[in-house]
């Protein structure tokens, strides 16, 4: 601290800098700076000098680092809590006006800055979209950092309609992720798809429920609870035949022929299984039906004709 204390109106820019975090440009701190350009360029020489950011890159494109996280935090710390505040939203609402592509590139950076703002409605649908991202690019372990720190906020306000509609979407993609990390029969898994579905019922929310009762059968049906994963089959095919979900069709009747099948009802698992032949792979991952299939043709080669006959 006392390294800081001896560099005058850098450490200002030093703690400003803390704020955008480890690495931050030169745009965005000229954004968001109370200096002029002037006085900013010359606090950023002094620190670099000082040795206390390194400097990458040439103007406009400039871009600098903190030498040690250490130094970052001090600077960060040294900064009264309601003056952080304030800042973050500062450097939340910059990012949204003058660097719009943040929110879709990055939208954990507003997630962040919203949350050490204390805004944390504004803080959970980016916290939402950033785990949507990673999970989309198979980052699972950060999409349930990010989803898991979305829930944890959703806590503190009170219990509404929007609210439980903002928790179905982080509870939905956290299912997906967890399942891909910890396997279909992890108990976190069937906590987060049983609150799911409870927040489907309560709310009325009947188009996002196919995809929660497909993530809650594989978790029954991968644990052998085949009474349940049947129950679940059978409520995905009643709420595909009112509509025109081609899809969801062939992947309930997915359901309901591998349930038949561990049934030994093999002649009516046959009749399931056969209209599902043509489903790519492609199709099955785009109904969000955590099935492979690889099992599919597994079940169809083990009911032979002769069974059927």
């Amino acid at each position: 601290m006392a390294r800081l204390d001896r560099l005058g109106t850098a450490r200002a820019v030093a703690q400003l800098g803390a704020m955008l975090g480890r690495e931050f440009s030169y745009a965005l701190i000229h954004a968001v700076s109370p200096f002029d350009e002037t006085s900013l360029s010359q606090a950023l020489t002094t620190l670099v000098d000082a040795e206390v950011l390194y400097q990458r890159g040439v103007p406009p494109q400039t871009r600098y680092l903190f030498k040690h996280a250490l130094i970052q935090e001090v600077a960060y710390q040294s900064l009264l809590k309601g003056t952080r505040q304030h800042q973050h939203q500062q450097i939340a609402q910059v990012l949204e006006q003058q660097f719009p592509a943040t929110q879709e590139t990055q939208p954990e950076l507003l997630a962040q800055h919203y949350t050490e703002a204390g805004l944390i409605v504004q803080a959970i649908p980016y916290w939402q979209q950033a785990g949507q991202r990673a999970a989309q690019h198979s980052a699972h372990a950060e999409a349930i950092s990010h989803l898991t720190k979305g829930l944890a906020l959703l806590k503190a306000l009170l219990a509404t309609p929007e609210h439980d509609q903002q928790e179905l979407l982080l509870q939905s993609t956290l299912g997906g992720s967890l399942t891909a990390t910890k396997g279909y029969a992890a108990p976190e898994v069937g906590q987060v798809y049983t609150r799911a579905y409870a927040l489907c019922q309560h709310g009325g929310a009947t188009s996002q429920l196919f995809p929660i009762l497909v993530g809650l059968w594989g978790f029954y049906n991968t644990r052998a609870e085949l009474a349940a994963a049947w129950e679940l089959a059978t409520q995905c095919a009643t709420l595909v035949q009112s509509g025109h979900n081609h899809r969801g069709a062939h992947v309930a009747h997915y359901m309901l022929g591998e349930g038949c099948f561990h049934r030994g009802a093999l002649a009516q698992a046959r009749a399931y299984l056969v209209p599902c032949a043509g489903i790519t792979l492609r199709v099955l991952s785009a109904a969000r039906s955590q099935i492979s299939p690889l099992v599919l043709f597994w079940c169809m080669s083990t009911v032979s004709v002769s069974d059927v006959d």
